[in-house]
């Protein structure tokens, strides 16, 4: 599987015929209304007002059009045709026409984009533009975001939205409510993004400041409990061992009881009485999980064991770490 970096361009289609654009520009607005035709090919027979006047319309030859019925205004800066069907997508199209670039479809709108389980393209429509920006929409959703880095960013129909792994770290924020984690599963099957590569932006956004990060954490953490079996966390652990020729330990080796509750620990280096553990998805724990920690830690060390840790970050963005960090308790690439 290749690495994800989420720039998806889908088939675009010439929709110049399917909505008929000459049909609604029966009077010449320029030499024959060519060139507003020419314009609005290719955009679900809408355009800005700005394209039209930089293709030589003026503005009031299209009030005039708009008065005569032959051009609907769906904003102060955009037009369609008065025949053009008025889908979704066609309006999701006009509306940031309407806003200009920069702008991004974002949350329930990428996700329904995306083709997302549980999501359908439909208003209110969710939209992300830069914060220098004072955008409002009555009816819609705009967001704001000091900046969008470009591996956040994709194409759909010839619309510009956040990626999908953006996306779906987004959807906890803007749609709370929403089917999350089967967006997660979908985005993940349709290869619109890796459990490496979401884990990955998971924890640059993390370090951001992002809200909302830890309860997609938990969702992740919930969804694969409720599978069983391993966790990714644990899978990418043993992954990075196997990768750089360290033997593979037990996993899941239940050692020992603590005040009558048995403690199963995630790693076990037998030959050197070395327990390891790959801490969870959170980073804030409560006083009562500190103080069960610090039980199973020393009822282990009274068992004779040594024992070390590997948080959610090292085990996404530090393979080296946790290397060198084994080979210092004498755990080192096998011979072959």
């Amino acid at each position: 599987m290749r690495d994800y970096h989420d720039v998806h361009v889908f088939p675009h289609q010439n929709v110049g015929a399917r909505f008929g654009v000459g049909d609604w520009l029966n009077g010449p607005m320029t030499t024959n209304g060519h060139p507003l035709r020419v314009i609005a090919t290719g955009q679900r027979g809408n355009f800005s007002r700005r394209q039209a006047n930089a293709g030589g319309v003026s503005n009031a030859m299209l009030r005039s059009r708009t008065q005569s019925g032959h051009l609907e205004q769906v904003g102060p800066h955009a037009f369609t045709g008065a025949n053009i069907p008025k889908d979704a997508l066609t309006k999701l199209h006009a509306l940031m026409l309407d806003i200009g670039d920069p702008v991004w479809a974002c949350g329930p709108t990428a996700a329904a984009l995306s083709h997302f389980d549980g999501y359908t393209l439909k208003a209110p429509f969710h939209l992300l533009t830069l914060r220098d920006r004072n955008v409002r929409r009555i009816g819609h959703v705009i967001h704001s975001s000091r900046n969008l880095p470009l591996i956040d960013r994709a194409r759909v129909d010839d619309i510009a939205v956040t990626s999908p792994t953006r996306t779906v770290i987004d959807l906890v924020r803007f749609d709370p409510a929403g089917p999350i984690t089967a967006a997660v599963d979908s985005a993940i099957r349709d290869l619109g993004t890796s459990e490496d590569f979401l884990h990955r932006r998971i924890t640059a956004l993390r370090r951001s400041g992002r809200t909302g990060i830890p309860r997609l954490l938990a969702l992740i953490e919930g969804c694969e409990a409720a599978r069983g079996g391993q966790s990714w966390l644990e899978r990418r652990f043993l992954e990075i061992l196997a990768a750089n020729g360290l033997p593979k330990p037990e996993t899941q080796v239940v050692m020992s009881k603590a005040r009558d509750k048995l403690i199963r620990v995630d790693c076990l280096f037998a030959g050197h009485e070395l327990v390891v553990e790959v801490l969870g998805y959170r980073w804030h724990r409560t006083a009562l999980q500190m103080t069960r920690d610090a039980e199973r830690m020393n009822q282990l060390a009274s068992d004779g064991k040594r024992m070390i840790q590997f948080s959610y970050s090292h085990v996404v963005n530090e393979p080296i770490y946790i290397v060198s960090t084994l080979a210092e308790f004498g755990i080192t690439a096998t011979p072959t």
